[in-house]
């Protein structure tokens, strides 16, 4: 039993509080099939993802079999299941990847048996068992809700709540998926709520609940919509609704109810006793109303009135086992597989990988011959001839600053070539995702999980483009470096790569779309070079508060600090900016990487439900 006393969810805009949800009390019996209708903004989708705890209701209670869930807590991961609007699966999946993903992240499954018969058991149940093997992108409007609503139903939940799930289908599409929903609800006493603005296929709900400014203004049996109205069409109910203000339609709806809920309670009661309801073992008929004025409970009498006229759902020894949420482990180890799967099926983004491991050092290579030059030593013996020593100082100096310019433009062209691969690499990548992301997370998935996933699959990457980068300059385009110089270098690239890739990830977690994401993360590595201080010399007042922030300074910064005397004394001698030592560099770039980190915590773990 599902039972809203007094909600109401209210926002506030422009100093003024709004009710969007506004004295809702309706119960709802185990099942029941529902639709929630209205005109456009009259708070439809509201009123469910208050239900659903999405939206903390601001007064009233909710309740589910005689718990408060305002004060017990929501109800658990498995208990409830929720069908957005938008697609939650991806595109380069199938069906059936699709669903077993969905079920290794929702049910703790004892051997891969019972994992295969659930799969099957939701395909054949929501008519996906003959395109198991087709991608998610080539499956028409109807059979990706078919897909939604396969993902939410591996879990067995006791609660289904459906949000326009039949919007933008043609007329047998949609009376095809509200039958599937229909049936759902008769089946293991599951309650169905839909949200629709269509007002077709009404005879197939068991009740209606009408909404007009976040008010109810009607909830009874489909078939008396028209006659509660008075109009000849169901078309006509939402101007009807226009010609009153909402205080008037609920205060009429709150006069007339009694008869309506007498209705229903007859109409159940004869679904029950023809066999086409089937309620679980131990669940009796529970009564829309709770008295026979079709009065609601206070919210106050719920723990005497409700459970006194409505018997208890099972007995102990009858209750169903609970679904068990996965633990880490499972949860990371599907979300990294899944995450692979989807990498390698996109063929843009590997050719574009490929393309960007190929083609950038090879950049680099182009610019690399004058950083094998040699560097003239001045004589150690004192030349007789002040305009042959003058002559010898100068190419001494010609050559330092040949080489050394060469060297410290190589180090920062490859530093700012993997702050862009770093950007590319995690800049959409939960932000891309976020809807799918905040739909598995309501059903139990762990952000640490989710998190732990996307760093994995990024070091990889950065370890294949960092290495890939210092080895094949080394090989193609040597530089002078000495003392340990290479592998110096090799660590900042993996370093420069990994603090670009964390800190973009951050920004992919903390922003609400993709596209804010991948602007923000480009404006940042374009900032790099002409705030690194490399090719101009900024400001003291300004590079002291910048230069802190900037990944590509500590990179090049400890890469230069690491090469051979020689070479750094000819780097230095073209330079303006002040080196760092190797150690600070390499503390800085370790807490840019985790800053990057830490904001992709905060982001993953804060609630960003559209």
């Amino acid at each position: 039993m599902l039972e809203l006393q007094d909600v109401c969810f209210t926002i506030k805009k422009d100093g003024e509080s709004i009710n969007l949800v506004d004295l809702v009390n309706i119960r709802i019996p185990r099942g029941h099939f529902m639709a929630i209708v209205g005109p456009s903004g009259c708070g439809k989708t509201t009123l469910l993802k208050t239900i659903a705890g999405l939206n903390p209701e601001s007064s009233g209670g909710l309740y589910w079999e005689g718990r408060n869930l305002s004060v017990e807590g929501d109800l658990e991961a498995s208990d409830i299941g929720y069908v957005p609007q938008f697609s939650i699966a991806y595109d380069p999946l199938t069906v059936d990847e699709s669903v077993e993903a969905a079920t290794k992240l929702r049910v703790a499954v004892r051997d891969n048996e019972e994992l295969d018969h659930r799969i099957d058991r939701v395909l054949e149940e929501t008519g996906l068992a003959a395109i198991a093997d087709r991608q998610v992108k080539v499956l028409s409007g109807g059979q990706k809700r078919r897909l939604g609503l396969a993902m939410e139903l591996v879990s067995d939940p006791k609660l289904l709540l459906c949000d326009e799930v039949t919007s933008g289908l043609d007329p047998r599409s949609e009376r095809e998926i509200v039958r599937l929903l229909h049936d759902l609800s008769r089946r293991e006493g599951r309650i169905v709520l839909s949200v629709t603005h269509s007002l077709a296929h009404l005879e197939l709900y068991d009740s209606i609940l009408v909404l007009h400014e976040g008010r109810v203004a009607y909830h009874g049996p489909p078939d008396q919509v028209t006659h509660y109205f008075s109009v000849h069409d169901t078309e006509e109910v939402y101007p009807k609704l226009a010609t009153q203000t909402s205080e008037r339609w609920q205060s009429s709806w709150m006069k007339h109810r009694a008869p309506y809920y007498s209705k229903l309670d007859k109409v159940r009661t004869k679904l029950i006793d023809s066999g086409a309801l089937h309620l679980p073992l131990g669940v009796v008929n529970q009564p829309v109303s709770t008295s026979s004025q079709g009065e609601s409970a206070p919210a106050a009498e719920v723990g005497t009135t409700v459970l006194e006229k409505v018997a208890p759902l099972t007995s102990p020894a009858e209750e169903t086992p609970k679904v068990r949420t996965p633990g880490f482990m499972t949860q990371f180890m599907t979300l990294l597989s899944r995450r692979w799967r989807i990498f390698f099926r996109d063929r843009g983004q590997v050719f574009l990988q490929l393309a960007i491991l190929l083609c950038f050092p090879i950049l680099v290579t182009l610019f690399s011959e004058n950083a094998n030059g040699q560097i003239a030593n001045l004589s150690d013996t004192r030349q007789g001839n002040i305009v042959a020593e003058i002559a010898e100082q100068q190419t001494v100096k010609r050559d330092q600053v040949t080489v050394g310019s060469a060297i410290s433009g190589i180090i920062m062209f490859q530093v700012i070539l993997l702050s862009l691969m770093g950007s590319n690499n995690s800049a959409r990548e939960i932000a891309g995702e976020r809807q799918i992301f905040e739909k598995e997370k309501f059903g139990g998935l762990r952000p640490s999980a989710y998190l732990a996933s996307k760093v994995a699959f990024l070091a990889c990457l950065v370890l294949a483009q960092s290495l890939w980068m210092g080895v094949f300059v080394n090989l193609f385009a040597p530089f002078r470096g000495g003392g340990g110089g290479f592998e110096s270098h090799i660590i900042f690239l993996l370093l420069i790569n990994g603090a670009m890739t964390a800190i973009c990830l951050g920004i992919s977690a903390l922003m609400r779309t993709a596209e804010q994401a991948s602007l923000l993360s480009i404006y940042l590595v374009g900032f790099q070079l002409p705030l690194s201080g490399a090719v101009l010399a900024l400001p003291d007042s300004v590079e002291f508060f910048t230069q802190k922030f900037i990944s590509a300074y500590w990179a090049w910064s400890g890469s230069v600090s690491a090469l051979e005397p020689k070479v750094l004394h000819a780097v230095k001698s073209v330079i303006d900016t002040g080196l760092a030592e190797r150690a600070e560099c390499l503390y800085m770039l370790a807490f840019h990487v985790a800053a990057g980190l830490i904001a992709a915590w905060i982001g993953a773990r804060r609630h960003q439900w559209d």
